[in-house]
């Protein structure tokens, strides 16, 4: 497996034949390659995975700015069927993170579904992000099949590129177990509730959303994605600013 960043038109225009593939939305909600020719123009990332010649995954993020400072806002990655499960995501963020480190960039941010515990797991367990700040409906209803028509609710990733806590996940040490911490539960019917009973699922959304509403309010962070026999459960504890 190969990683390396895109700047020629033909990799962006594979971006967005890879986006169709993996997201199967309306045309009005497909990035189109000019969206990659820009973020490569002035400063983002644009970066692929390659299995041989095959691209089977990409990463594209943008530029943003926190007050005065500099961030990268890693507004999609997206792997081929084929290909999960086969440490892509994490090859490409890995990448990510190096170039950015590489440029004076320390933070990069990205959303994601907190029904979606794959990927919570993923960003909280393997690459060390933290979560504080819950963001509802963040793109309105679309029209990919993999959003159900659900609420566009999402969870902010902060990854602080060269924190501790990143530097020990990404070199796969075991985290201490803080001793308080609280959960919210994502109930283990969930993937049978969106077959069946699409009304059961949003409401656990709504639920998932108003606790972690309540929580972030108090000052906490999500800092974990457990698995349980009732499903999976988020750990958050008390966090103040970098």
């Amino acid at each position: 497996m190969q990683i390396r960043k895109l700047t020629a038109l033909q990799d962006f225009q594979r971006c967005v034949e890879l986006q169709r593939e993996i997201w199967n939305e309306s045309d009005l909600e497909t990035e189109p390659y000019t969206t990659f020719v820009v973020a490569n123009h002035t400063g983002g990332q644009v970066i692929g995975a390659f299995d041989g010649d095959l691209m089977v995954g990409f990463t594209l993020a943008l530029v943003g700015i926190h007050e005065q400072t500099p961030y990268l806002h890693s507004h999609m990655t997206g792997i081929l069927a084929s290909h999960r499960d086969r440490k892509v995501g994490r090859l490409l963020k890995l990448f990510q993170r190096e170039d950015a480190l590489s440029r004076g960039i320390r933070l990069v941010e990205w959303t994601f579904d907190p029904l979606e515990v794959r990927n919570a797991h993923f960003n909280l367990n393997s690459l060390g992000a933290i979560v504080r700040k819950y963001i509802p409906d963040f793109y309105g209803i679309t029209s990919s099949p993999l959003h159900n028509k659900l609420p566009t609710d999402r969870l902010l990733a902060e990854w602080q590129l060269d924190s501790r806590r990143t530097i020990a996940a990404v070199e796969n040490i075991p985290a201490a177990q803080p001793h308080s911490i609280v959960t919210i539960r994502v109930p283990a019917e969930l993937e049978l509730w969106r077959k069946s009973d699409p009304s059961r699922v949003e409401a656990a959304q709504s639920a998932i959303r108003a606790e972690f509403q309540q929580w972030f309010s108090k000052g906490y962070a999500a800092i974990s994605l457990q698995r349980t026999a009732q499903g999976a459960e988020y750990g958050l504890i008390p966090w103040s600013d970098f």
